[in-house]
């Protein structure tokens, strides 16, 4: 396994299988790692196998971390839902041996940004979209240090992903996000189609500090032409048959001294129903391609 710029294999990109059959084709295929999430991880303990079955399995795997913890933003009774669901995530991490876990803003239906929402879809989370920004960051930093503390005492890290159509979705929010929140365990992963659709660009990505990058989705997009970023339409797509310029964007990451883990992060329908084997292989030579210049 490298111990510098590990290519991770993504749950994502083999949505319907079981967590089993995303550790055989991360061993198989030769990722240095896998990035999972709590669900898998919870569906193969739930199903009775054990931690140590579990740590078995997985041996020889590098896991950076899982997700999700969303909607980080959540607010009063559901603040304290949201602190519960942190704590089992980082259960679930250790039980895997993982080394963070993944926090999302929200909210994540987009239909809350229509016009007429509330009187539309009265029961939708809304989240902080209708406060000012300035309480936005504060009350998301608030959260994420609270969500931090609870991962410390696990040995773990926070990294921090906000979605392209919630609220603080660019790099300089993330930012600010960060420099409120105070805390040593918490970085950002770089999604290229989040920033992409955040109106960032790999120039913006090239000045971040290293040390505050975390990980990289390496993933794609289809045209993006403004409004609100609807996922499940712009990254149905193979990684690579986009519109994005990925080599600009790994470069960009490249330039600032990172030297990390990439995942393959993939939303492509079709892809999800081909044979799974084949599609890894094609991302790891991608990601070779792109990152070793290969």
């Amino acid at each position: 396994m490298r111990s510098h710029n590990q290519l991770v294999f993504h749950s994502m990109a083999s949505k319907p299988n079981s967590l089993a059959i995303d550790i055989e084709i991360a061993k198989s295929v030769g990722f240095d790692g896998l990035e999972t999430s709590g669900a898998k991880i919870s569906a193969y303990l739930d199903a009775g196998h054990d931690e140590q079955a579990l740590r078995a399995r997985l041996d020889g795997l590098f896991l950076p971390g899982i997700g999700f913890l969303i909607d980080l933003e959540r607010q009063g009774e559901a603040r304290k839902q949201m602190l519960q669901e942190a704590e089992a995530l980082c259960v679930l991490a250790s039980a895997a041996g993982a080394r963070g876990i993944e926090a999302i803003t929200g909210p994540l239906d987009i239909r809350v940004f229509e016009a007429d929402a509330k009187k539309r879809h009265p029961d939708l989370y809304r989240g902080l979209i209708d406060l000012p920004e300035t309480e936005q960051l504060e009350r998301t930093a608030s959260n994420l240090r609270a969500v931090a503390d609870i991962a410390a005492t696990y040995g773990l890290i926070v990294y921090l992903e906000s979605l392209s159509w919630t609220p603080l979705n660019s790099l300089d929010a993330q930012m600010r996000i960060l420099d409120l929140c105070k805390r040593d365990n918490v970085r950002l992963v770089i999604d290229f189609w989040h920033a992409y659709t955040s109106g960032d660009s790999p120039e913006r990505v090239a000045r971040l500090d290293k040390d505050l990058i975390y990980g990289v989705h390496l993933c794609d997009s289809l045209a993006y032409s403004g409004g609100v970023p609807n996922e499940a339409v712009l990254r149905d797509v193979p990684t690579g048959s986009g519109v994005l310029d990925l080599q600009s964007w790994v470069d960009a990451v490249k330039s600032t001294g990172y030297e990390g883990w990439w995942s393959c992060e993939l939303f492509c329908r079709r892809q999800h129903q081909e044979n799974s084997f084949d599609v890894a292989r094609e991302l790891k030579a991608l990601m070779e391609k792109l990152i070793f210049k290969r």
